[in-house]
């Protein structure tokens, strides 16, 4: 049986190379994996998948994607999505669709939360349908664990207030452990702390 997988993790944690490592698997097999990611994500071109160590594979549009029809879409023995948390529910419900009704295993990759510590539309009900959900670890500055992604201001500092999407690196996210999170504590060598109610330095 087919499933659906969520696997999260905080920027950083290697999704996107966690993806294009499987798509290429798939294909040392003979399989073929579709990679996919929501228009929303323009940062390398409407269909590059690139990732931060400089893997890059060309994909297809999730909007695409929800346009194919059942006899297409079982060519592919998996469908690989990026930046997940980006997905509508009902683009979601298409993914459960594949799963469910073509028998085909659907892999997505995403964020949990956004720099607000909130869940995204798509990361939200991947969380809630999704028949197996993996976190992938990174770290915190300080060692621990990171769970939380920070949005970094124009001015070096963390942001709390702001769109829930802002397109951007390591310039402007970084991983946090919840303790330095919650204490907007970037790191050594970054900006000194700044109290919550301070976010509205989000210049972006």
């Amino acid at each position: 049986m087919a499933k659906l997988y969520y696997r999260y993790g905080a920027m950083g944690s290697s999704k996107t190379a966690n993806a294009l490592m499987v798509e290429y698997n798939y294909g040392e097999r003979g399989k073929r994996a579709l990679l996919v990611k929501p228009r929303l994500d323009s940062r390398d071109g409407d269909h590059m998948i690139r990732s931060r160590i400089g893997l890059e594979r060309e994909g297809v549009l999730l909007e695409e994607l929800t346009q194919m029809s059942d006899v297409r879409l079982r060519e592919y023995d998996c469908i690989i999505l990026d930046e997940a948390q980006f997905a509508t529910k009902e683009q979601v419900e298409f993914l459960v669709h594949i799963v469910d009704d073509l028998d085909i295993p659907v892999i997505c990759y995403g964020l949990r939360t956004d720099f607000r510590h909130e869940f995204f539309e798509g990361s939200k009900w991947l969380m809630a349908w999704a028949d197996k959900v993996e976190e992938l670890k990174t770290v915190c500055w300080c060692g621990k664990a990171a769970n939380c992604t920070a949005r970094i201001g124009e001015d070096g500092r963390m942001v709390r207030i702001g769109d829930q999407v802002v397109m951007g690196g390591d310039d402007r996210y970084v991983a946090l452990c919840r303790k330095h999170y919650n204490q907007g504590d970037l790191g050594p060598g970054l900006k000194e702390p700044v109290a919550a109610d301070t976010g509205g330095l989000d210049l972006f």
